[in-house]
């Protein structure tokens, strides 16, 4: 086998040891798809052998949604053809694809907090077997092949990320789906849950399911994958088995370039506190507590890094610094300024923020990038000339942006919503850190991008650090918080119940304290709750 950087195609025979041609579940075979501007897929070739993982990877904007997303009938291709079980097939909708026992798990969970197990796995499907004890009856018996340890009558408000994960893929058995699509099923998981996750695909293969993994994290694509499919610029340029390759060459074929690493060189930590948290609790409406006694502290030149698993207090403490929340009880202070009472409009004049969800607080999906330049910036140059908005000074920033941090779009004129999640998450790293912010909170900055852009961000924020920027960085990628934090501070049900050095601290230990699993916390970690 030979492969290379350069765009030469390598392929692999889909034939078993022997020799034998194997059975394809999923062919694909000369896919092309156009939009306005833009070619997403152009003479796409994958051969998905029957009840193996399949793994797909490329960069941001390579062509990978848009391909799953005709092959789950989201979309019609332009060209080419698609066969599943030797046999062509057109899809129109999803519906058609689910006929077809194709299902799709997608990246952000569509589940109803407010709802079971049971009733989220049925909703839509009642015709399959009804919603009664016939219903429940196939959903345990799901669950119990698959070891999904699941209860069908436990709301999903109540379950962690990686059991709402098993809902979802409990959601497609239940439908019949043979062939399931994962699209970044790793991506808010810790350690031990990736392990669970990877132990449920086994066993789903040896069932006879055929599944098709899209992920950026090559390290877990060659622990999982029996096969890999690289696409690169909407085209495929490798198909390869794992013992062939590495992460480097799986790199090097994804963006002709070698696997990034978030390592920090040496420490920027100077002894001016730029953001401080005292005390800060915070209840809802109903008098919960999302936080508890939350104190904390950043210095210019300093990464905190935050892990947790999601749904623990990340997003209300992020809330709390921006502003959107104001705590029940404890200050917020920037730079020794007491910022309680402060606007988030006024605060957002000194920190920059990358919000975990990008659709609903990052940007405006129907509205240009220039506009989007503007978005939570509206105070300062350049999208603004005196008190009127610079239009000129937008474009010319949004345009800087696009260069710097490789958003790949035909033009600032083209919607947020044309741009694939990667590209967005781009645009709205390079907004975010622009303008000198002194303090950056950053939620999941690398969430969805591909290892080339990866690299980048980290380089970005590693350039500021060393320039005094003072960063929160909550992140779901154990690695990246270990590599570009100075500390690290575990949060578990809205209370910080460690603290981590990232030089000796290792995946497993922070995930183990992510869960509650060790709740004498680590010889590694040092309690500091109070200082």
């Amino acid at each position: 086998m030979s492969s290379s950087g350069s765009g030469s195609v390598t392929t692999t025979p889909s034939t078993d040891r022997a020799g034998s041609t194997e059975k394809v579940a999923v062919r694909l075979r000369g896919i092309g798809k156009r939009f306005p501007g833009v070619i997403a897929n152009h003479d796409i070739d994958i051969d998905v052998r029957a009840a193996t993982v399949h793994a797909i990877v490329g960069e941001n904007g390579a062509g990978k949604s848009t391909l799953m997303k005709i092959l789950y009938g989201v979309q019609k291709p332009d060209d080419g053809t698609i066969e599943v079980d030797g046999t062509p097939v057109t899809m129109s909708s999803p519906a058609d694809a689910i006929k077809l026992g194709i299902g799709m798990v997608f990246q952000h969970f569509m589940l109803a907090d407010n709802l079971t197990v049971l009733e989220n796995v049925v909703l839509g499907a009642e015709k399959l077997h009804g919603i009664g004890d016939k219903a429940r009856s196939k959903v345990e018996e799901i669950s119990r092949v698959y070891g999904f340890g699941l209860d069908p009558d436990e709301l999903v408000e109540g379950l962690g990320v990686g059991e709402r994960q098993r809902v979802e893929i409990l959601k497609v058995l239940y439908r019949g789906a043979q062939v399931i699509i994962l699209d970044e099923p790793t991506a808010v998981l810790v350690p031990q849950e990736v392990d669970a996750l990877f132990a449920n695909l086994r066993d789903l293969k040896r069932e006879g399911h055929t599944l098709i993994f899209i992920s950026h994290k090559l390290d877990e694509v060659l622990a999982v994958a029996d096969d890999i499919t690289v696409v690169r610029r909407g085209t495929t340029v490798a198909a390869v088995r794992p013992a062939d390759v590495t992460s480097r060459k799986l790199a090097e074929l994804m963006v002709g370039s070698e696997l990034p690493s978030p390592n920090t060189e040496e420490s920027t930590v100077t002894d001016e506190e730029m953001l401080e948290l005292v005390d800060v609790t915070l209840t809802d409406a109903a008098g919960r507590r999302l936080l508890t006694d939350v104190s904390l502290t950043i210095h210019r030149g300093e990464v905190l890094g935050i892990a947790g698993v999601e749904g623990n207090g990340q997003t209300e403490l992020t809330e709390v610094v921006i502003g959107m929340r104001k705590p029940t009880t404890g200050r917020v202070e920037l730079a020794d300024t007491d910022i309680s009472d402060w606007s988030t409009k006024k605060r957002r004049e000194w920190i920059g923020y990358i919000p975990e969800d990008r659709h609903r607080h990052g940007l405006l999906l129907d509205s240009p990038l220039w506009e989007n330049r503007i978005l939570g910036h509206q105070t300062r140059e350049p999208s603004v000339k005196g008190a009127w908005i610079d239009r000129a000074g937008a474009r010319t920033d949004a345009q800087r942006i696009v260069d710097a941090y490789d958003v790949r779009t035909p033009s600032i004129e083209t919607t947020a919503h044309a741009l694939s999640g990667g590209n967005q998450q781009k645009f709205i790293v390079g907004r975010e850190m622009s303008g000198d912010p002194v303090l950056l909170v950053a939620s999941h900055p690398t969430r969805g991008v591909d290892v080339g852009a990866q690299a980048a961000i980290w380089d970005h924020i590693r350039a500021a650090r060393r320039q005094g920027l003072a960063v929160l960085l909550i992140s779901a990628d154990l690695d990246e918080l270990i590599g570009l934090s100075d500390s690290i501070k575990v949060i578990l049900r809205g209370r910080f119940v460690g603290d981590f050095d990232p030089r000796d601290v290792t995946p497993q230990e922070l995930g183990s304290a992510m869960t509650g699993a060790d709740d004498a916390r680590s010889g590694r970690s040092e309690s500091k709750e109070d200082h």
